[in-house]
C-alpha cells in the first residue's frame, strides 16, 4: 500500500502539459467523500481557468482554498492540497461528474477514501422544504464521546432562509468554517480543509433546543451532541492546561530547520527581543490559521524587536516526509521565521519531556509561548480562534497584540 501511495505521488510531481479531457469540464460539484462506515460528508468544488491553467476552489461558506496543483492526463486529473497530506486522483466521467479516491497520510496507514463529484449540484438539498425555526446565535453545546464522557463546546450559527453556516468552538480552537442547511426540522452543516472532514447533523425541536445531534469526524469517528441557545455562554477551558514549571524560567532548546541548520533558543539574534514561540503540527489546520497570522505579523513587526520561532510536532518521525509537509506550510503564507523539526511526534506521550522539559505537559495545538527580553517565558496562550469564529478570532488576535506590546515596552 505504501508503495502504491508513493507511486501516486510520484506520478502528481511529473510536469504534465494540459490535456484536452475529451469530456465536458464543469465549473462547479458537490464532492461526496466517504467514510469507512459508509456515512458521506459534502463540499462544493468550483474550477476557475486562470492564466491557461486549471485551478480548483474548495468553497466552504466565506472560505476559498485554491489548489493550483492540478494536472489533467487524458480522462484522470490529479490534485493535491497547499497544505497537509492530502490529494486526490480521480476520472472525469462522461456526463461532467468525476468518480475516484481522496488520499489522506496520517499517523498510521495512509487512507484511501471513495470520492464522488455531481456536476452542478448545490451542496445540501432542500429535502424537507423551509426551514421551520431559525437558529443564528449562539449555543451551550455538550458533546459525549465514545466512551460516554462529555466535552463542552460553543456553537455560533449565522442562518439565513434555509442557508446556515458557522463553527463550533471547543477550549483550544474552533471547528473553523461549516456551511450547510435548515430544512423543515432538521440541520446539516459540513466542511473539507484538506485536513479535516466534518459532519454535523441533528433535530432543531424549536428556536432554543437542538437535539439527536451526530458529529462524524475524519475517517472513523463518531459522536453524539446537544445545544442550547445561551447568548451569554462563555468558552469551555482547558483541563490542567500547559503551564511552566516550578523550578523553571527560561527555555533551553536546539532543533534543525528545514535546511537542517541547528536554532537555538540561545543564539545571538534572539537575545533582548521578546520571542514567540509557536508549538504547531503541519497536520494542523487551526495551526494553519495561526501561521497565516503569524507570518503576516512578523513581516510587518520585526522591526520592533519581536522573533518567533515554530516547533513542529509532526505524524511521524520520518524527518524527510516532516520535512515536506512543514514546506508546504512555509511556502503557502511565506514564512519567514525559522520553523524547527523537533522530531517528536504529536502522538508521543512524552513529547513535552523530550522537547520543552521546563513545561507540563503540551495539551494542545497550536500553543504560543512568549519569552521576554530577559529570556523569561512570562505567558502561554493555549487556543487560538480562526477567522471562521468571527469576533473570537479578533479577540484571539487582539491578546496576542496586547501580550507582545507589553513586553516590548518593558
Amino acid at each position: 500500500m505504501k508503495q502504491k501511495f508513493l507511486f501516486f505521488i510520484g506520478l502528481l510531481g511529473v510536469v504534465f502539459a494540459e490535456a484536452q479531457v475529451g469530456k465536458e469540464l464543469y465549473n462547479s460539484w458537490r464532492v461526496v467523500l466517504e467514510r469507512k462506515d459508509g456515512k458521506q460528508v459534502v463540499f462544493q468544488l468550483k474550477r476557475k481557468p486562470e492564466q491557461g491553467r486549471t485551478v480548483l476552489y474548495i468553497i466552504n461558506a466565506a472560505e476559498r482554498i485554491q489548489i493550483t496543483d492540478v494536472k489533467i492526463v487524458g480522462d484522470s486529473m490529479f490534485f493535491s492540497m497547499p497544505a497537509f497530506e492530502s490529494s486526490f486522483r480521480v476520472k472525469l466521467q462522461a456526463n461532467g461528474d468525476m468518480s475516484g479516491t481522496y488520499v489522506k497520510g496520517t499517523s498510521g496507514n495512509i487512507q484511501y477514501w471513495p470520492f464522488f463529484a455531481y456536476a452542478n449540484r448545490n451542496r445540501f438539498d432542500k429535502g424537507s422544504g423551509d426551514a421551520k425555526n431559525n437558529i443564528s446565535g449562539r449555543w451551550d453545546v455538550s458533546i459525549t464521546r465514545a466512551n460516554g464522557s462529555v466535552r463542552k463546546a460553543v456553537g455560533v450559527f449565522e442562518q439565513k432562509g434555509n442557508k446556515l453556516i458557522g463553527s463550533f468552538l471547543t477550549p483550544s480552537a474552533d471547528y473553523r468554517y461549516l456551511e450547510g442547511i435548515v430544512t423543515g426540522d432538521s440541520l446539516m452543516l459540513s466542511g473539507f480543509d484538506g485536513d479535516n472532514v466534518r459532519l454535523f447533523e441533528a433535530k432543531i425541536e424549536n428556536a432554543n433546543t437542538i437535539s439527536g445531534g451526530v458529529f462524524y469526524n475524519g475517517y472513523t469517528g463518531k459522536e453524539t451532541w446537544i445545544a442550547e441557545k445561551n447568548a451569554s455562554v462563555a468558552l469551555p477551558e482547558i483541563n490542567e492546561p500547559m503551564r511552566l514549571r516550578e523550578e523553571a524560567s527560561k527555555l533551553n532548546f536546539t532543533f534543525k530547520d528545514l535546511q537542517e541548520i541547528p536554532v537555538s533558543i540561545n543564539d545571538e539574534k534572539y537575545k533582548n527581543k521578546v520571542v514567540v514561540i509557536q508549538l504547531m503540527g503541519s497536520w494542523c489546520a487551526n495551526c494553519l490559521d495561526e501561521t497565516k497570522f503569524l507570518s503576516d505579523y512578523y513581516k510587518t513587526n520585526r522591526s520592533r524587536g519581536i522573533e518567533i520561532i515554530a516547533l513542529t510536532y509532526e505524524l511521524t518521525t520520518d524527518l524527510n516526509r516532516s520535512k515536506k509537509s512543514v514546506a508546504k506550510f512555509q511556502k503557502l503564507f511565506d514564512v519567514q521565521y525559522p520553523m524547527l523539526i523537533t522530531g517528536a511526534t504529536a502522538g508521543d506521550e512524552k513529547k513535552t519531556e523530550k522537547t520543552l522539559p521546563q513545561f507540563t505537559a503540551i495539551r494542545s495545538f497550536p500553543t504560543t509561548i512568549f519569552i521576554d527580553k530577559k529570556g523569561e517565558v512570562r505567558e502561554i496562550h493555549t487556543n487560538f480562534y480562526g477567522p471562521a469564529s468571527g469576533k473570537y478570532f479578533t479577540a484571539s488576535k487582539n491578546k496576542f497584540y496586547e501580550t507582545v506590546d507589553r513586553l516590548l515596552k518593558e
